[in-house]
């Protein structure tokens, strides 16, 4: 394993987060701001709580869900995207790196940001409303399995993709209402019996009750089937990318 090429990628794609500051760290805590104002104020004056949570404390894993989907992916795929489009991803494939190296030094990166943007988040919320992590090791493992997971998946796009509007395409028009729909903001419970079982066809949903539940110990589904889910997607994602590397797809045309 050649961890020195691996670190150079690391530090490189880490390096750019300071160099946009802003749009990296201080665009996910204004959108945090705003999601409080709108739903914290508006609309948690007028439910109470739900599953015996305050309707502000509840959103807030919500919210770092929605806030981390986004950001690993987008953080991932423009990662890879830009030395393709630039044409220097040809000196990273003909440097004595495998593919594997290569994946883990941008898909490393990637997930580090979102789980720092992701704590900011959580810091940030907690000048709002009173939070209570239950249980803090499951809080960081599906911290850290979402932004690896979804790091990895914004890392086939940015293979997959041939233009800046493909980076965007999966993120804007499938990962983002997915994660409306998957209960960032309300239960699933609060639906009707058809709607319930409709959200159930959704992954995001998974994801969002087994975070939930390691901060209030409440969740939509079980926690074994969120943990299941989270895996089988981390599965899927790197036999995606197994197969990449194995057909050499996009990374040499």
């Amino acid at each position: 394993m050649n961890y020195r090429g691996i670190w150079s990628i690391y530090k490189f794609e880490m390096a750019r987060t300071f160099r946009t500051i802003g749009q990296s760290i201080a665009a996910p805590v204004i959108s945090t701001v705003l999601y409080f104002i709108v739903f914290g104020s508006a609309i948690g004056s007028r439910i109470s709580d739900i599953d015996g949570v305050p309707y502000g404390a509840f959103i807030v894993p919500g919210l770092i869900m929605l806030t981390i989907l986004g950001q690993s992916i987008s953080n991932a795929s423009f990662g890879i995207y830009f030395p393709r489009f630039t044409g220097t991803i040809y000196e990273i494939l003909s440097a004595p790196l495998s593919f594997l190296e290569i994946t883990i030094g941008y898909v490393g990166a990637a997930a580090t940001k979102s789980i720092v943007i992701g704590l900011i988040v959580l810091l940030t919320a907690g000048f709002f409303v009173p939070l209570e992590v239950q249980h803090p090791v499951w809080m960081a493992f599906f911290l850290v399995m979402t932004c690896v997971t979804f790091s990895l998946l914004g890392f086939i796009i940015g293979i997959w993709a041939d233009g800046f509007e493909k980076l965007q395409l999966i993120p804007l028009l499938i990962v983002t209402p997915l994660t409306f729909l998957g209960g960032s903001f309300y239960s699933i419970t609060m639906l009707p019996a058809f709607w319930q079982k409709l959200s159930l066809l959704n992954p995001v949903v998974y994801l969002i009750s087994g975070f939930r539940w390691s901060f209030y110990e409440s969740s939509d589904v079980s926690l074994m089937t969120s943990l299941i889910m989270i895996l089988v997607f981390l599965l899927l994602c790197i036999a995606v990318l197994a197969w990449i590397f194995k057909t050499g797809y996009r990374l040499k045309s």
